[in-house]
């Protein structure tokens, strides 16, 4: 572990996942993390590449993501071909951190590429060079969803899951959720307690009038512009309302939740 002191991304624990995290970072184990939007996935993943002092490498899986996108590809450059290498061969090559976020959004012949690094092979085999690259100890691999937005077409493959450990998030707890919307916007507590009640009352409705609760991140957001003098409702309702929402009518009805929750100052 690098000893030099690293500013660590706040990050506030809500169960035992710190200490999981190291477990399967030390004994070279993949890990998937399960969880809504905006939960807190991405900075847990920054707060431990930092307390471990390893260099994380992040790639936002999308439909257009290839095989090569990750691994790497020959260019043209100065009149010659070389090869490039890709943001997991490079995590590779370096005993970095590769992160996956949204590993369900990539095609399944793109996500097959990771089957090699996540059993006790741990290799990676490069077929446009021929290499196969062995990781060393310090590589970890992770990935991570949102089971909420699972379908026939884009679950993840059994063979796939079942190579990794997995760990579950979920929005935290009043009182956890209260400390992180303070840490991130320096708030006061009676307004932070204000927007977490606001959330709590919108994810009631999840699955019913919302495909997706009101996140932790969106709750920052709102924080953030009411921190720096900007109308509480409209806070929330720029923040955290319209990302929900396109209807207009679902709009204007959780602004009556909003106004009920919201105490103007």
């Amino acid at each position: 572990m690098n000893e030099t002191t690293i500013d660590l991304p706040y990050y506030q624990d809500q169960h035992n996942e710190i200490e999981l995290f190291e477990h399967a970072y030390n004994n070279q184990l993949p890990l998937l993390i399960k969880g809504p939007t905006g939960c807190g996935k991405t900075r847990f993943i920054q707060h431990m590449a930092a307390k471990l002092g390893r260099k994380l490498y992040t790639i936002a899986c999308h439909d257009d993501l290839t095989a090569a996108d990750l691994v790497g590809r020959h260019l043209i450059g100065d009149g010659e071909t070389y090869w490039h290498d890709g943001p997991l061969t490079k995590a590779v090559r370096e005993g970095a951190i590769c992160y996956l976020d949204e590993v369900v959004e990539a095609r399944k012949d793109t996500t097959v590429v990771l089957h090699p690094l996540s059993d006790d092979r741990r290799i990676l085999p490069i077929e446009r060079t021929g290499e196969i690259l062995k990781a060393p100890a310090e590589f970890m691999l992770v990935v991570s969803y949102n089971p909420g937005y699972q379908n026939l077409l884009k679950g993840m493959k059994p063979s796939t899951r079942q190579r990794f450990v997995a760990m579950r998030f979920d929005y935290p707890d009043l009182e956890t959720e209260t400390k992180i919307i303070q840490q991130e916007t320096d708030i006061s507590h009676g307004i932070a307690t204000q927007l977490i009640e606001l959330a709590h009352a919108l994810r009631v409705l999840k699955d019913h009038d919302l495909e997706e609760s009101a996140s932790t991140r969106l709750l920052v957001y709102a924080a953030t512009l009411i921190k720096s003098g900007f109308d509480p409702i409209a806070a929330c309702r720029a923040a955290i309302i319209e990302p929900l929402s396109d209807d207009e009518e679902t709009v204007a009805a959780l602004m009556e939740v909003v106004k009920a929750k919201i105490a103007i100052a």
